[in-house]
């Protein structure tokens, strides 16, 4: 019997785009990857314009509350994926680590939902390379 891959998206308060990219790859693949999020200083609350942005299309987010990174998450990993240059995390030896740095439509001044929106469509195509590239 095999198992689903398992990735684990990481940013620092996972309230956005490691919510974003776990929500948008378990939409694309189901079943077939088991993808869960985390933060390495966790927020207290989801970004409630993250949770607009999939909800546009019909990709709910707004389940849970942040939560750390744990020594079992990491484990359970066959690849991890943080977003950004201050969420860190060591990985166990075997388990792959990507740094997905994302594009940042504040420094441009975008704020609000098109910043989000604009999040969300950096994030997109690289979920579905992964998903691509994790199913071959």
């Amino acid at each position: 019997m095999t198992t689903s891959p398992r990735v684990l998206f990481i940013c620092v308060k996972n309230g956005g785009k490691s919510r974003m990219a776990a929500g948008l790859m378990s939409d694309l693949a189901g079943d077939s990857i088991d993808a869960v999020s985390a933060g390495t200083k966790p927020g207290k609350s989801l970004n409630q314009l993250s949770v607009k942005s999939l909800d546009e299309l019909g990709i709910g987010i707004n389940q849970g509350s942040p939560k750390p990174v744990s020594d079992a998450e990491l484990e359970a990993a066959d690849i991890v994926i943080t977003w950004g240059r201050e969420a860190t995390v060591e990985v166990p030896s075997g388990t792959e680590l990507e740094d997905w740095d994302t594009d940042e439509p504040s420094e441009r001044g975008i704020e609000g939902i098109e910043r989000m929106r604009l999040v969300r469509e950096n994030i997109r195509p690289r979920v579905e390379k992964l998903h691509s590239r994790l199913l071959l």
